[in-house]
């Protein structure tokens, strides 16, 4: 296995409207693990997530985000995005008038020509989507649909899968992924990610609940309380979180 570092997070600290987010978080993710991060509501966890996709409404006030051996700390979101850093949202939104064919097509294309490499016709482009969409049981009808107005729940995952293998990112950020899906649909979306997952790409889980973790096997689990990460373990964390919570989790320190 590839082991070379994807993602190194030094002593990082975030705030928005003044308001300290992340007060010291570090992290370290290299090709082919399985991240998850863990903790109640208000910890930090899509905080942190949206800081290492660069969200603008966040400003970093110390610390570092070294991505494949680059500082990105401070680089905008579309440079991120392109070197290989993908956010499926927790939330994803609706954008009216805009299909799904056109919007993953130019987003594409816009990787594709900021590293140099050829873009696609909107014939190619039409074969290649085509294929992603048959490897995460999508149907095409999808493409002329406008991004995610009315969607269920499980079409809005489905398509930050589509999206995530589609620009086949070096670090892949699911942000609370499981969140309002059934037990089927939960199902479905973690076997389509495990076949994304492989040994040259980092994934980083964020999740609330053990269910996932059912069927997406994690190397490390992190417990973030406070804006920081107070633990790090294996899996046997969460099912301990699922019988007894997270409180004696918030105040231990793992090195």
């Amino acid at each position: 296995m590839n082991k070379d570092n994807i993602l190194n997070i030094n002593n990082l600290y975030a705030e928005t409207n003044a308001q300290s987010l992340l007060k010291g978080v570090n992290i370290s993710i290299n090709c082919g693990e399985i991240h998850v991060i863990m903790g109640k509501n208000g910890s930090g966890k899509s905080t942190l997530a949206k800081v290492i996709a660069g969200h603008p409404n966040y400003k970093i006030t110390q610390g570092k985000i070294n991505f494949c051996g680059e500082d990105v700390t401070y680089k905008n979101p579309e440079i991120r995005s392109h070197k290989g850093i993908f956010l499926g949202f927790q939330y994803p939104i609706e954008i009216p008038g805009v299909s799904n064919l056109d919007f993953l097509r130019l987003a594409y294309n816009s990787k594709q020509k900021a590293n140099n490499l050829c873009e696609l016709d909107p014939l190619s482009f039409f074969n290649l989507i085509n294929q992603k969409i048959k490897q995460i049981n999508m149907g095409t009808s999808f493409l002329s649909r406008n991004v995610n107005e009315g969607f269920s729940g499980g079409e809005k995952k489905k398509n930050e899968i589509l999206q995530m293998s589609l620009f086949n990112s070096k670090l892949c950020i699911l942000d609370e992924i499981d969140s309002g899906l059934d037990i089927d649909a939960l199902k479905n979306i973690a076997k389509i990610i495990n076949n994304l997952h492989n040994d040259f790409n980092g994934l980083l889980l964020i999740t609330h609940y053990q269910r996932l973790l059912d069927y997406i096997i994690p190397d490390y689990i992190h417990i973030m309380a406070n804006g920081q990460i107070t633990y790090t373990g294996n899996y046997e964390i969460a099912k301990d979180i699922e019988q007894h919570g997270y409180d004696k989790y918030n105040t231990i320190i793992n090195n």
